[in-house]
């Protein structure tokens, strides 16, 4: 039994990060592996445990920092909300950059050299402002690549800023009626497009 549609003969393509990303992970793995047999060897074993434990630690410590003030942020901005006023933006430097904070942690925890060196470069406010910056161009550059429907274009949709900041809560009524199109006697199964 055939359904009339065609299936696709063609193997679909696999993207190019599909293929390098698990090579690029064993090969930052075997990496690590290696740095620390390196240490190892040159300053014993109790150096590369010092050095993953206080990975471990400094990790944690700034986590911890990072979330205590997302968590302040945020309820400030609550209090903010429910006195009536708008929610300030975070001013540069004091609060902002918390997720790329929390990354940055989250690498030091990690076992390996590079991954805390990574976790320190991140730490640096002029480092996490460019990557900020730079993650943020990137994911509006695909936002605005996405196609109609997709998930990218609902959130685009999400982000509309109006020019005075204020939002007005309604609902929309539709009033089926009968005789009209779309309206429950229409039995075209014809219905108006969402927008105009």
């Amino acid at each position: 039994m055939t359904t009339g549609v065609p299936t696709p003969t063609a193997p679909r393509r696999r993207s190019p990060a599909r293929t390098l990303l698990p090579l690029a992970i064993a090969a930052w793995l075997i990496l690590e592996i290696w740095l620390l047999s390196l240490l190892a060897s040159e300053a014993g074993a109790l150096a590369v445990v010092a050095v993953l434990l206080g990975g471990i630690v400094l990790g944690g410590v700034v986590i911890k920092r990072a979330g205590r003030r997302a968590f302040s942020g945020m309820a400030r901005n609550f209090q903010e909300a429910q006195a009536g006023r708008m929610p300030s933006a975070p001013q540069p430097g004091k609060g902002s950059g918390n997720g790329l904070t929390m990354l940055a942690g989250l690498l030091l925890m990690m076992p390996g050299l590079i991954s805390d060196l990574a976790g320190l470069l991140l730490l640096l406010p002029p480092v996490r402002s460019w990557v900020g910056r730079r993650t943020q161009r990137v994911l509006e550059r695909r936002i605005a690549k996405a196609a109609p429907g997709s998930f990218g274009d609902a959130f685009q949709q999400a982000r509309i800023h109006y020019p005075d900041g204020k939002v007005v809560p309604g609902e929309v009524v539709r009033e089926d009626r009968p005789g009209q199109p779309g309206g429950p006697a229409d039995d075209t199964g014809h219905r108006p497009p969402l927008t105009p």
